[in-house]
């Protein structure tokens, strides 16, 4: 009598890769994209550091505030008509948040035409996540992570 040999056949194992493959990739499409708020963030900060270079460069004041649905940067060295505000731009996500948190109070941060601007903090939130963009004044705006337990 032959002995039966134990075991899977390379068929079956192929099988059952594809399974887990498939299932695999179905939870991955169903998870919410965890990116949106690094996204607006790295966006944000390459377009300040943008504005920064282009003050410099025309030796205007150019300031960055916040609006309803998004954020906008306005000439601050002369009154504030349509040609002095380059176009108002919306956020990618729906619902972020931004908020000045340094210099404290302020309305606009401040980006040039000195090579050296003020210390700025920003503050993006969205969901209950929340990141900074931070410059001490001499360095670009980078992305820092919240503190835990902050407001």
């Amino acid at each position: 009598m032959p002995t039966r040999q134990r075991g899977f056949t390379l068929l079956e194992l192929l099988v059952v890769l594809a399974i887990i493959g498939l299932a695999m990739a179905g939870v991955s499409l169903s998870l919410p994209d965890a990116k949106p708020l690094e996204r607006d963030a790295q966006r944000l900060a390459a377009l300040l550091e943008s504005a920064r270079a282009h003050a410099r460069a025309s030796a205007a004041t150019l300031e960055w505030r916040a609006t309803a649905r998004g954020f906008e940067f306005i000439g601050a060295d002369r009154p504030a008509t349509g040609e002095d505000t380059l176009a108002p731009r919306d956020w990618l996500t729906e619902g972020l948040q931004a908020r000045i948190e340094q210099p404290a109070d302020a309305a606009t941060l401040r980006l040039g035409p000195e090579p050296l601007i003020p210390a700025q903090t920003l503050r993006l939130s969205l969901n209950g996540r929340a990141l900074r963009l931070v410059t001490d004044g001499f360095g670009p705006f980078r992305i820092q992570a919240d503190a835990p337990g902050s407001p």
